[in-house]
């Protein structure tokens, strides 16, 4: 029952009823990244009328998270490339480096030297600072 509510109600714990229909009806399974997440395309790869090519899209493996699609995949998805990494032996360049998810809000996120959230105490004033005084 919590699973239904969860796929009516939420769009960010995976996909919807509405996508999961889309996708038996219209959808053509393209491939699986390390992550888990699947990777979709319109049957027959047709192209969409109004937008002028054929519509991509990905079921994520748990959180609706952008960041956690691969490089490969991410070519994929933005029409830079027109076979998916599924169907070529896609080696990363070396400038690529592995992917990291965004930490953003959680407590693995950066926090530069000197942030109140940083979990190591704030360098001392050394003396440089001179405050602004009006008419000074």
């Amino acid at each position: 029952m919590k699973r239904l509510l969860l796929e009516l109600l939420t769009w960010w714990q995976g996909a919807t009823i509405g996508t999961r229909f889309y996708t038996w009806r219209f959808g053509e399974r393209v491939g699986e990244d390390e992550f888990g997440n699947v990777y979709y395309r319109v049957r027959g790869g047709k192209i969409d009328p109004a937008l002028g090519f054929n519509r991509r899209w990905v079921i994520y493996n748990g959180n609706s998270e952008a960041s956690t699609i691969p490089p490969g995949w991410h070519g994929w998805m933005h029409h830079r490339v027109d076979e998916p990494p599924s169907a070529q032996s896609y080696v990363a360049r070396e400038w690529q480096k592995p992917h990291r998810p965004n930490m953003t809000g959680t407590p693995g996120a950066y926090h530069p030297p000197g942030s109140l959230l940083a979990n190591r105490p704030r360098p001392k004033a050394d003396g440089d600072y001179e405050a602004w005084t009006p008419g000074g």
